[in-house]
């Protein structure tokens, strides 16, 4: 009997976890797939705009279709300000995208510092408590492994730290303007993700109800307007509407945003480093710091040095070279002629 009081005592308490409640007038399915119905039961419709070609793309053909029902005056444009870890400019250009549609915009930016400078805050957090962890089991604190602090595909915390929590702050605010309506209000939230774009997001749903975001005071409804495009599509919609896109596209970037994302292919980390040599420097001395790679089984040091081996002059392209590749000489031509630059 004794022995086995001894194993009880010995086994470690059970880990705590923490259960979201959520609120039950959630409802836990949308009532509506209809673009039209979406649209006309927000009370506010967000478009989240990184200042990339999706959204850039997803905001002028919700916009269009809110113009249709005259509900433009309900959107939303908002831009998650990442600082210098994006691509310069892209603040500036979501807003100028946003004035020429003809809706509100808004900039939401996170407390606590840049990715960088929350990437070393995380890795010493994440090294305290792996120590602690070590010496409350006896074992020496200094052999531990440390969990990996650089976001990662599975673990995104660079999204729901820099761009997920400050914008459900901006809702809130958008919430108490409406005042009491009697009901919780309805927020339409407006996401550029395409199918195309990875595995993981051709299994996103089109439109889904977003429960941890919603509360007693709001129901957010996610909606994905061209979950089902083409990169093709994309560009369509870009000469059609004629707002400006960001030049990274035309040096020949596949996606915006965070200059160095860690879900960037090497070809596009390699063309940022040679843009952004300075910024990779600071990416290489953050892994130094903390001592693991940006990336798995590809660091910094690795980016920088391909950079570097590379001979051939960095060239500004003409503008219009990346929308060229997708639609043609014609339609970039009349589309340049069209163009209002970014002011």
């Amino acid at each position: 009997m004794s022995a086995q009081l001894a194993l009880f005592t010995d086994a470690p308490a059970p880990i705590k976890t923490r259960t979201r409640r959520i609120h039950p007038s959630v409802p836990e399915l949308p009532t509506t797939t209809v673009p039209s119905a979406l649209l006309r039961a927000a009370d506010w419709i967000l478009l989240n705009s990184s200042g990339g070609k999706d959204s850039q793309s997803m905001a002028s053909h919700v916009c269009r279709l809110a113009a249709g029902l005259g509900l433009l005056h309900h959107v939303v444009i908002v831009h998650s300000d990442l600082g210098d870890v994006e691509w310069g400019g892209t603040r500036q250009l979501a807003a100028e995208q946003a004035r020429l549609l003809g809706v509100r915009f808004e900039v939401v930016k996170a407390e606590g510092g840049d990715l960088l400078a929350r990437t070393v805050a995380r890795f010493f957090k994440l090294k305290a408590k792996a120590e602690e962890e070590a010496r409350e089991q006896g074992l020496d604190p200094t052999t531990v492994r440390i969990a990996p602090a650089w976001p990662s595909s599975s673990a995104r915390w660079c999204t729901s730290d820099l761009k997920r929590g400050p914008i459900r702050k901006l809702m809130t605010r958008l919430v108490a303007e409406l005042g009491d309506l009697g009901r919780p209000a309805r927020i339409l939230n407006c996401m550029g993700q395409r199918a195309a774009e990875s595995a993981p997001r051709a299994k996103l749903a089109a439109v889904e109800i977003d429960r941890p975001a919603s509360n007693g005071k709001r129901h957010v409804t996610t909606w994905r307007p061209i979950h089902g495009w083409s990169e093709v599509e994309v560009w369509t919609e870009i000469a059609r509407s004629g707002l400006p896109y960001h030049d990274a596209y035309d040096w020949g970037m596949r996606r915006l945003s965070c200059s160095f994302c860690v879900l960037g292919c090497e070809a596009d980390l390699v063309l940022a480093a040679r843009l952004r040599p300075g910024k990779a420097a600071e990416y290489a001395a953050v892994e130094t710091k903390i001592g693991a790679d940006f990336k798995n089984r590809l660091s910094m040091r690795q980016i920088i040095e391909r950079a570097e081996t590379l001979d051939a002059e960095l060239r500004r392209p003409p503008r219009g070279a990346a929308l060229a590749g997708y639609v043609g000489e014609k339609a970039t031509h009349d589309y340049l002629a069209r163009l209002t630059p970014v002011s």
